[in-house]
């Protein structure tokens, strides 16, 4: 029911879904950032996740205008794996180079943070969202 009683907290909640998902992604890049092989143990180094969201969550809010779902999670193709010198690593090409994951720890624990602060505020809003509730029944009863 769009602009129903409940529909701030459906916003928040479909906020909140949001937010652990892109925590998920940036803790699995972390967990990822010296990954040199695949599942097949062949060498291919670990790509960076990156999130998208979109408008929307009709499963939640019934409206594809509030709230906020995950759009997509795909591969990061934009930078390069990083490279370091370690002649003696076993997975180091023909000049000594090692390829890394594209994952930057620094951005990852900022975008991380980020998630976590927005997760939070959501929280905020859905108690702020009881506490307007709580008062209206106390005026109708």
């Amino acid at each position: 029911m769009v602009g129903g009683v409940f529909t701030m907290m459906d916003i928040s909640a479909s906020a909140l879904r949001a937010e652990r998902a892109r925590m998920n992604v940036h803790a699995n890049n972390l967990a990822n950032v010296n990954t040199t092989r695949d599942a097949d143990g062949n060498l291919n180094p670990y790509r960076r996740k990156r999130i998208y969201f979109k408008a929307g969550a009709p499963e939640l809010t019934g409206s594809s205008q509030l709230g906020v779902e995950v759009d997509k999670i795909d591969d990061d193709m934009t930078t390069d794996f990083l490279k370091k010198y370690q002649p003696g690593h076993p997975d180091a090409d023909e000049n000594g180079y090692v390829s890394y994951p594209n994952v930057s720890v620094p951005m990852e624990m900022v975008d991380m943070m980020m998630a976590s602060r927005a997760y939070e505020a959501n929280l905020t809003a859905m108690d702020t969202g009881k506490q307007i509730l709580r008062g209206a029944l106390q005026i109708i009863a």
